[in-house]
């Protein structure tokens, strides 16, 4: 990559992770803040006020990511900026719980995703695209792994309405970012189109990658649902789960880069990626064999989030690649919104599942899934 590509992709991703961590920041601590507010007893709206994050971001994608198309991408990330950050000063304000779900909403709606993603593409060259969506994925990492070890101590120090106001402010300070950390959209070769959208629906090999990345971050959620509790059954308190998740994460990003690396290099991004939808299916099925012991619940960890974030990364690289340039940004809002809709059903069915039926069936249930994605993923292109 050069010069260029190395500082719009840098600054790129930490405006994906600014914005990130107004949703990791959140939900380690919000249920012990809830009750301490009107109508934060009621379970129901507490967990309204943490999933309508996402419901608003799978709305808004799309709308996002097209107008990116027609508008340009700084205009429109700048306005989802400024909407996220107006969400944050509702929620830090809220006297009760409908207020913050408004809040919430609020941030949610500022959906800018599918446009900072098209963005990543537009201003790197295709054989370096993963690698910048690597880069991408590793933001995004950094940030989770800092909310789950820093948020108890923030929340501790200055409470959810400091929590709210401080991630208005890093929105903010991703505004300056955007202005003068990313160089301008480049100009396009052909004269500038407004693609009917259906274009973006009829691809068949977006569509499969889509299904993919829905797949990918259901399992995800449904594993969040199940998984800490197996960390306390082998004798880890709740506050401690970072001692797992802070190393598996940063093992699995040690070994990430250097696959990416090697694919790009060789031309077999496809192998890259049906390689990463087998780790992630074997640490799924390590899941269901294991024991509740730290050893064994951190490798079966890193086996999947080794493939997961391989697949973070390769991904929304093969939309960017497939997808046309005046199309970009709808096609990236399309598969925001199946990701999005992935860790809305991945929670309510693994929720569903885990009080209905226990753990076991939601760790298979996760693994069918992978194993159906597979299946499809050896017949794309």
């Amino acid at each position: 990559m050069n010069p260029q590509e190395i500082r719009a992709t840098a600054a790129l991703a930490a405006i994906f992770a600014l914005r990130m961590l107004g949703l990791f920041l959140i939900a380690p601590v919000f249920s012990i803040y809830a009750p301490h507010i009107p109508g934060g007893d009621n379970p129901f709206l507490v967990g309204l006020a943490l999933g309508i994050y996402g419901l608003m971001q799978a709305i808004f994608y799309i709308p996002y990511g097209r107008a990116s198309d027609r508008f340009g991408r700084k205009p429109v990330i700048a306005f989802g900026l400024l909407v996220f950050a107006l969400g944050s000063a509702v929620a830090a304000a809220a006297p009760n719980i409908e207020w913050v779900i408004a809040g919430r909403a609020l941030q949610g709606a500022g959906a800018i995703s599918s446009a900072l993603s098209a963005f990543v593409a537009d201003l790197t060259a295709e054989h370096h695209r993963v690698k910048a969506m690597a880069m991408i994925g590793a933001s995004i990492g950094v940030s989770f792994a800092f909310a789950i070890v820093t948020a108890p101590v923030l929340f501790a120090w200055i409470g959810m309405r400091g929590l709210f106001a401080a991630i208005g402010i890093l929105a903010i300070a991703a505004l300056g970012v955007l202005r003068w950390g990313v160089p301008a959209q480049p100009v396009a070769s052909s004269p500038a189109l407004f693609a009917p959208f259906a274009d973006a629906l009829r691809d068949t090999e977006l569509l499969q990658l889509n299904f993919g990345v829905f797949v990918l971050h259901a399992t995800q959620i449904a594993l969040f649902m199940v998984a800490p509790r197996l960390l306390e059954a082998a004798g880890l308190a709740i506050a401690s789960h970072w001692k797992i998740y802070l190393p598996v994460m940063g093992l699995s990003f040690a070994l990430m880069t250097p696959a990416i690396i090697a694919a790009e290099k060789m031309g077999q991004v496809k192998t890259l990626m049906l390689g990463a939808i087998t780790c992630s299916l074997i640490g799924l099925l390590l899941f269901t064999q294991l024991t509740p012991t730290l050893w064994g619940i951190a490798t079966a960890w890193l086996v999947y989030f080794t493939g997961f974030n391989i697949l973070e990364a390769a991904q929304p690289a093969l939309v960017s690649k497939h997808a046309q340039s005046h199309t970009r940004g709808a096609a990236m809002g399309v598969y925001n919104t199946a990701q999005a809709l992935g860790y809305f059903m991945g929670g309510a069915a693994g929720g569903w599942l885990f009080k209905n039926t226990g753990t076991q069936p939601v760790f298979w249930a996760c693994a069918a899934l992978v194993l159906i994605w597979l299946i499809i993923a050896v017949r794309m292109k």
